[in-house]
């Protein structure tokens, strides 16, 4: 990019203005500073939390990402205000489930060759927060397998999917209740499972209180507990994993060749 942008200052066609606005490590919006070194610095694009943010505000941050990077993820997005940015950005996608905002070129729309994510899911009511994680690992570049409505309370509907979460590269695991079901999935697998507890559940449930207690307790190895409802924290580490384990998958086909 560095190369791109002084060949063009090189050749007349683009000011020295113009490039030193394209070389800033952010741009400044008024009421937003967008991160343009984000992905330089993580591997991804600056992911925009819609609550609390205006449509017009998040339009413009949309736009000011677009120029540079080559997708666009905007959680927690309600569908009022999601169909009010869409008038003016309809080259965004909705999920209405995820409350997920995004936009991928066509070019990075692949994702990675091997090995995907499962997002597993203990009950219907949970489906909000799976869905934030799958779509967040989706458009980050990731294969995902989504295994809904597998809950404690019918274990065999987790069992009849055992070998497939077996060879998952990790789990996200969502459960409100009690929040039993990372700590079975734990047990059943040897790869990372990342634990995201809901808000779903009666009254001593204290909101998700419960079930987070319940992951942060779990008696099963390898199992990491994100926030409350927070899907996007699971699915985003778990691409940070897949991406990692995939490097060491490279490394060691070079090794052998």
């Amino acid at each position: 990019m560095l190369e791109d942008i002084l060949k063009q200052v090189q050749n007349g066609t683009l000011s020295i203005t113009e490039a030193k606005e394209q070389l800033g490590t952010f741009e400044n919006l008024g009421f937003a500073k967008v991160d343009h070194h984000r992905k330089k610095r993580q591997g991804f694009a600056e992911v925009v939390y819609g609550e609390g943010k205006t449509a017009e505000q998040i339009i413009s941050i949309v736009q000011a990402l677009r120029v540079r990077n080559d997708e666009v993820l905007v959680t927690r997005v309600a569908k009022a205000k999601a169909e009010l940015i869409r008038s003016t950005l309809p080259y965004l996608i909705y999920n209405e489930t995820a409350r997920i905002l995004f936009w991928k070129k066509e070019a990075a729309g692949k994702t990675n060759s091997q090995g995907y994510i499962a997002v597993i899911a203990a009950g219907t009511s949970d489906l909000p927060v799976a869905e934030e994680a799958a779509v967040t690992a989706e458009v980050l570049g990731s294969s995902v397998h989504r295994i809904y409505d597998v809950g404690v309370a019918g274990i065999h509907r987790l069992l009849s999917h055992a070998e497939e979460i077996q060879n998952a590269t990790v789990s996200v695991v969502v459960a409100g209740m009690e929040g039993a079901l990372p700590s079975v999935v734990g047990g059943l697998v040897s790869h990372p499972v990342i634990a995201v507890p809901t808000s779903v559940g009666y009254g001593a449930n204290f909101n998700g209180l419960s079930a987070l207690l319940t992951m942060l307790n779990s008696c099963a190895s390898g199992i990491s507990v994100v926030n409350i409802d927070n899907g996007f924290g699971g699915g985003y580490n778990a691409v940070l994993i897949h991406q990692l384990a995939q490097r060491g998958a490279g490394k060691n086909e070079d090794t052998l060749l």
